[in-house]
Order: C-alpha cells, then sequence, then structure tokens
C-alpha cells in the first residue's frame, strides 16, 4: 500500500509538465490546462488502484478518532474535580481503585438498565476499580423526580442508596414519581422526608451541576461514562468496557 501511495506523489510530482519535485509542485499557480490534467491524472490513478481511497478514509478515520480522544483528555483533566470529587455523587467499589469509572445515568433509561448488570458484572470481576454514579435525568419529568430523588436517598442515608440504585435500575415498567418513591419506601426510605430533601434547593444545584458536567464533557445521552481519561458516550457490552478499563489502567502504569 505503501508503494502505491509513492507512485500516487509520482504522479502528482512528474505526472504535469514542469513539475517535477514536491517543492514546485503549487496548484495555486497552476494554468486551468495543467489543473485539468493534474485532475485526470488523480482520477485515472485511483479508478486503477481503488484500495487507496479505502486506506485514506481509514487514515482519515484513525486522525479523527485521535483529535477526538486527546479533546476528550483535556476535557476529562478541565473537568476532573468535577468528575471525581464533587462532594455528593454516590462512590462504590475500590476507594483507592487505579481505574475510576464515572457513570451518568437516567433511570428510565432503557440502555441505562441494560449497562446496569454490566457495571456489576465488571466491579466484581475487577476489584480494582471506583464507581462514580452521576444522576442525569433527561427523559422528562419523572426522570428529574427520580434523580432528585436518588440525591435525596444519598443525604438522608447514603447506606442505603445502592439498594435503591439496583431496584430503580432493575425495575420494568414505566417509573412514575409515584412508583419511585414507592419503590425508595420498600427499601426503607421515608416517603416524606425523601419529597423534602428531594425539593431542597441544594438537590437543585446538583442537578444542575451534572447537567453543566455532561454539556462540558459533550455527553448528550444515557448512559456514559469516563473510564480513566476516556469518554464512552453510549452503551458498550461488558467485554468491550473491560477493554477500555485495561486501556485505562495501562495508560496509567
Amino acid at each position: 500500500m505503501t508503494k502505491l501511495l509513492n507512485s500516487l506523489i509520482l504522479v502528482l510530482m512528474i505526472g504535469l509538465p514542469g513539475m517535477v519535485t514536491a517543492q514546485s509542485f503549487d496548484m495555486k499557480n497552476m494554468t486551468a490546462e495543467e489543473r485539468e490534467a493534474f485532475q485526470a491524472e488523480i482520477r485515472a490513478f485511483l479508478l486503477e488502484n481503488p484500495e487507496v481511497i479505502v486506506e485514506a478514509i481509514e487514515v482519515l478515520e484513525q486522525r479523527r478518532d485521535e483529535a477526538t480522544a486527546a479533546a476528550d483528555r483535556e476535557l476529562v483533566a478541565r473537568h476532573a474535580s468535577a468528575l471525581f470529587d464533587d462532594g455528593y455523587s454516590f462512590e462504590t467499589g475500590n476507594p483507592d481503585g487505579d481505574v475510576t469509572i464515572v457513570e451518568f445515568l437516567d433511570y428510565r433509561c432503557g440502555f441505562c438498565k441494560r449497562a446496569h448488570p454490566v457495571i456489576e458484572e465488571i466491579l466484581e470481576r475487577d476489584p480494582n476499580l471506583k464507581l462514580i454514579v452521576k444522576e442525569f435525568p433527561i427523559l422528562g419529568p419523572n426522570s428529574v423526580n427520580a434523580g432528585k430523588m436518588a440525591l435525596a436517598a444519598l443525604d438522608i442515608d447514603r447506606d442505603r442508596y445502592k439498594e435503591l440504585n439496583d431496584v430503580l435500575m432493575t425495575f420494568q415498567g414505566d417509573l412514575t414519581e409515584n412508583i419511585a418513591y414507592q419503590l425508595a419506601s420498600e427499601v426503607g426510605y421515608d416517603i416524606a422526608a425523601l419529597k423534602e430533601r428531594a425539593d431542597s434547593i441544594e438537590v437543585d444545584d446538583r442537578i444542575s451541576q451534572n447537567y453543566q458536567l455532561a454539556q462540558a464533557l459533550g455527553v448528550q445521552g444515557t448512559p456514559a461514562f469516563v473510564v480513566g481519561q476516556r469518554i464512552i458516550r453510549g452503551f458498550l457490552p461488558a467485554d468491550e468496557m473491560m477493554t477500555v478499563i485495561e486501556e485505562a489502567r495501562s495508560a496509567v502504569n
């Protein structure tokens, strides 16, 4: 393939009158006849060697992926405090783990429900992971009510949150506000206390902070994850997620 690319360069450099070297090659100074001949040479070469187009597309995609990854690393570094140490988000797994996963979720999101057992499996398989949960309710008022309730539950009884999170994530059906509070009651929370705390300015501020953080990171849907310095915008199966985790671990070590 390199030989083909070199051939293409030669075509561009010597295929037209007066264009013998790269230094002398300047499309701005081409005459109309030279430009037409130049385009014809390119067309002929690509028709004879169409695989060059495939390689060029692959190189372009790789460069775009690298640019996106670099931009995401910069975003994660810029918002590290809000991501990893906001003072209110739920944390589980190994507090000293060498790789941290931040999950943005909505309790009414079908893909979040699919991701839930995947994350549980990963935490069981890898004892050196830390998980931070960001309430990111974006699917309407019932989502907002459930997210605010979950943040209120963290304040009232942090030890019960994990069970509440599991119950909300595994619930099948229309998760209305009433059902969300009913599920929280079954976990052991007092509904009146939850509602009072959920309506507080502090909880509103935390939801707003999560929205702002997601917007800053280019996260528009759920689920979304930050794994090390990489942003994953969407659902990944367990094996693919484990690959991302190992890449993050290698980058640290």
